[in-house]
């Protein structure tokens, strides 16, 4: 039987990380392990962001130790981190204005078996497929999400960073980019999620990290977080 420790696909010890010599992580430690959907909560500046960069190699500035299904990658290039499985999706979402849907889709490479395929991709979100022939800059928010998150599931990655999945959509959106997180996980898909609506979060998430002013303040359950929920809020400032 596989021990907590030998079945993190994700270990973090100690991070610090800046920006032109400013700290904005101060020696967080946290894991996930596989098959988990995790969230980082906290308030704007928290540093919540700048944790899935550090994660995905996009910021040389910082200090600590980054363990990757069992590879070291602090100081490793994101192209490198990628071929190891993980995939980040930005809370500006990325997509390129003048390309169609498809073209979106089709243009990071598939760097891993396992990958969706575009029909794959479709069945999650129907409405990508209606607008396949669309450029970019005609989705609406809601689908630039769609696309944003269904681009990164087909290069093959098994460990999504979603940062702020849920901001600014409709909730009749947000609801299906729950579902659709649901059954990412459903399929083995290990997630790390940053999130500031708390109800989403506590819908979706194994456990929840909480994050004030670069560092992690608490840890919770889905089961503690429903009984402790004005804990969080507090934390939130909510």
């Amino acid at each position: 039987m596989a021990t907590e420790a030998n079945s993190r696909v994700l270990d973090v010890k100690g991070l610090r990380a800046g920006y032109q010599g400013n700290q904005v992580l101060d020696g967080i430690s946290f894991h996930l392990k596989r098959g988990e959907v995790v969230t980082l909560l906290g308030r704007n500046g928290a540093g919540k962001s700048t944790t899935l960069k550090c994660l995905m190699g996009f910021i040389e500035e910082k200090s600590g130790s980054i363990e990757f299904e069992g590879t070291a990658i602090a100081r490793s290039l994101p192209e490198q981190i990628a071929r190891l499985g993980m995939a980040y999706c930005p809370e500006e979402r990325g997509i390129f204005s003048q390309l169609s849907v498809l073209e979106n889709l089709t243009l990071p490479p598939v760097i891993r078996d396992g990958g969706l395929s575009v029909d794959e991709v479709y069945q999650l979100f129907p409405n990508l497929n209606e607008r396949s022939a669309s450029q970019g800059t005609k989705l609406s928010g809601g689908e630039q999400q769609m696309l944003a998150i269904g681009r990164i599931l087909r290069t093959g990655a098994k460990f999504l960073l979603l940062d702020e999945p849920s901001e600014g959509l409709a909730p009749v959106i947000v609801k299906l980019i729950g579902k659709t997180i649901q059954q990412l996980k459903d399929r083995g898909f290990t997630i790390l999620l940053v999130e500031q609506n708390l109800r989403f979060a506590c819908e979706l998430a194994d456990r929840h990290y909480v994050m004030e002013t670069g560092r992690i303040v608490d840890e919770l359950s889905r089961s503690e977080i429903n009984h402790n929920l004005s804990r969080v809020q507090a934390h939130l400032g909510i």
